[in-house]
């Protein structure tokens, strides 16, 4: 399998089923982004090796402005894509098969955790895989300890509180927070 066809059935939303092919492909992406990771992770890079390393990691250049205070996990790596000026604070973890797509200006707090992939429900379907993906808009405040949701739309200006546990779509300029999350707010204006 080619990563092209691999990251154009998960952003079809295609089912990976268990000892399938697709699943094969998936365990050596994982290898090299644990190669990646470590690299990254356990020794101390300035930022711009930082910079190269997590390009490396995903698979196209970030902007110059990119940010990250590592360690950072991920499983994929392949299928992040970021706007200008993004920061990722320490411990997150992105499992981005699905895709993660993160907006200009977005801060993503630490020990964050991003998931775009669901496990079949019924018990004979458990190995089975179902992407779907995470999309996070322009200049969202993403606080620590925050679990978002394969399926996920985050708008424009929004805050997601500390702790938060977002299973379903963020309206722009709105505060949600709690688990599951709900609105407590709005973002007020100027």
């Amino acid at each position: 399998m080619e990563l092209e066809r691999f990251l154009e059935m998960m952003n079809k939303g295609e089912r990976v089923d268990g000892f399938s092919e697709e699943l094969a492909y998936m365990s050596q992406l994982s290898q090299e982004a644990m190669r990646i990771t470590c690299e990254l992770n356990y020794t101390y890079h300035t930022p711009e090796e930082v910079r190269a390393l997590f390009s490396k990691l995903i698979g196209q250049e970030v902007d110059e402005n990119f940010g990250l205070f590592p360690p950072f996990y991920t499983d994929c790596g392949k299928n992040i894509h970021l706007g200008k000026g993004v920061f990722i604070n320490s411990g997150c973890q992105f499992q981005d098969q699905g895709g993660i797509t993160i907006g200009d200006g977005t801060l993503v707090g630490p020990k964050t955790v991003i998931a775009t992939l669901n496990h079949g429900f019924k018990a004979s379907e458990r190995h089975a895989l179902d992407p779907k993906p995470v999309v996070i808009g322009k200049k969202v405040w993403i606080g620590a300890n925050c679990t978002i949701l394969p399926g996920v739309t985050i708008g424009d200006n929004a805050i997601i509180a500390a702790g938060a546990v977002v299973t379903k779509d963020v309206e722009e300029n709105t505060i949600v927070g709690g688990v599951p999350a709900k609105k407590i707010g709005m973002i007020p204006e100027g």
